[in-house]
């Protein structure tokens, strides 16, 4: 595959690693909005730092990997199916709802790949979870509960464009839940407080949040988030179910417990997504590989997209009215 990133920044940076780790991806362009950033990341790598336009006109090239700022996420994605490339995009496929259903409808009567950057559906922990389930390990799930907390918040700068915590942050919780979860979600109540910065309420988010999701079935999903977690990336996972329990636990660099006379001692969790998800990406990029090469589909598509988002609209809309939100109503 002859691949052309979009998007030199930190998740640019990010696939960039993930590209240079797979034999059988060759990175042959690089794009950003800050020429200087395209050519950095490019030509260490032998790629050319190309314009947007050069990419999608370059019949040589067979994939884009968009990872460019939200805000130009639909123009690239339905550009790049316009021009026969298969796609994998940074999440979200726009902070509004309906455009992204738009843009999502136009991409797939396009015809061609397009996979959706879900890294979390592709990190081994969270795999073997989902595997775990189909197989029935815990007999009927009952419960489904998120941890996800980040070390800090990020620069306000970011915050005040992201589209909030829930499009912004829990919207990987939002597309692990639809994904484990495997049926319809009826209703979302979401609560939230600012307990780490005054300055993100300024800015009309909160920075810790609680949602629930009933699913058809009567199944519960608790999904717990906040903008800090001082001793490092906080992601667990735990499903309940009939025959038992199934969990994820956080990432150490070495997994390395001692015991002695001081009691237990362990390292603290990996620092942030970066390093927790390494895998994730690496295993993400190949997916999209192998589903280009064997003509299938990802394990994450634009449809995921869309209603990750319904979700986090419903969180949004469940906050701002103080009361349970249905899906239908979206």
């Amino acid at each position: 595959m002859r691949l052309a990133l979009i998007g030199a920044g930190r998740i640019g940076k990010v696939h960039a690693a993930s590209i240079d780790a797979h034999p059988d991806v060759t990175l042959v362009a690089v794009a950003d909005a800050i020429s200087e950033a395209a050519e950095a990341l490019a030509a260490p790598r032998g790629a050319q730092a190309l314009s947007v336009d050069e990419i999608f006109d370059d019949a040589s090239i067979d994939a884009v990997l968009i990872a460019s700022s939200t805000s130009t996420h639909i123009d690239y994605l339905q550009r790049a199916a316009a021009a026969g490339k298969a796609i994998l995009c940074e999440k979200p496929i726009a902070l509004d709802l309906e455009a992204s259903k738009a843009a999502a409808e136009a991409v797939t009567h396009a015809g061609g790949l397009c996979a959706l950057a879900f890294n979390r559906r592709h990190d081994p922990q969270c795999a073997a979870l989902k595997a775990a389930l189909v197989d029935g390990r815990i007999g009927k799930l009952e419960t489904l509960t998120f941890t996800s907390r980040d070390p800090a918040p990020p620069p306000m700068d970011y915050l005040k464009g992201s589209g909030g915590i829930f499009r912004d942050m829990m919207i990987h919780d939002f597309d692990m839940a639809r994904w484990l979860l495997d049926e319809p979600i009826v209703s979302v109540h979401a609560s939230g407080s600012c307990l780490v910065d005054p300055a993100i309420a300024e800015a009309g988010d909160v920075d810790t949040a609680v949602v629930v999701l009933t699913t058809t079935s009567g199944c519960l999903c608790s999904i717990s988030v906040s903008r800090r977690a001082v001793f490092g990336h906080d992601q667990r996972i735990e499903a309940f179910g009939s025959l038992g329990m199934l969990q994820t636990q956080n990432e150490t660099d070495t997994r390395l417990k001692v015991v002695g006379e001081q009691g237990q001692v362990e390292e603290a969790p990996q620092w942030f997504f970066l390093e927790r998800y390494a895998k994730a990406y690496r295993q993400e990029l190949d997916d999209f590989y192998q589903s280009w090469r064997e003509g299938r589909a990802p394990r994450a598509g634009l449809n995921d997209g869309v209603e990750a988002l319904r979700l986090a609209e419903a969180a949004s809309r469940s906050l701002e009215l103080g009361r349970v939100v249905y899906l239908e109503e979206l």
